[in-house]
C-alpha cells in the first residue's frame, strides 16, 4: 500500500512540474531517480527477505512483490523521462 501511494505521489508531481520550464525537467528527471532508487533498494529488501523466508510461499510472495516494486521504479523513470521530454 506504501509504494501505491509512492507512485501515485510521483506520479501527481510529475504532472504539477510539466507546468514548468526547460530547467525544471531535469528536477523531475532526479527526483523520479530518487524515487526509483528508493522503490528498488525496497526491492532489494524483499528480496533479502525472500531468502530468509520460512516457506517456499512466503518467498514466492516476497519475490513477486519485489518483482512488481522494479517494474514500478522503471515505469516512474520512463514516465519521467516523457515528462522532462515534453517540458524542453
Amino acid at each position: 500500500m506504501k509504494n501505491i501511494l509512492l507512485v501515485a505521489a510521483a506520479a501527481g508531481l510529475l504532472s504539477l512540474a510539466a507546468c514548468n520550464t526547460s530547467p525544471q525537467a531535469a528536477a523531475v528527471e532526479n527526483n523520479a531517480d530518487m524515487l526509483a532508487d528508493n522503490l528498488e533498494a525496497q526491492a532489494d529488501t524483499m528480496d533479502a527477505m525472500a531468502e530468509n523466508a520460512a516457506n517456499e510461499a512466503g518467498a514466492a510472495a516476497l519475490e513477486n512483490a519485489a518483482d512488481n516494486m522494479n517494474a514500478a521504479a522503471d515505469n516512474v523513470r520512463d514516465a519521467a523521462e516523457q515528462k522532462a521530454d515534453n517540458m524542453q
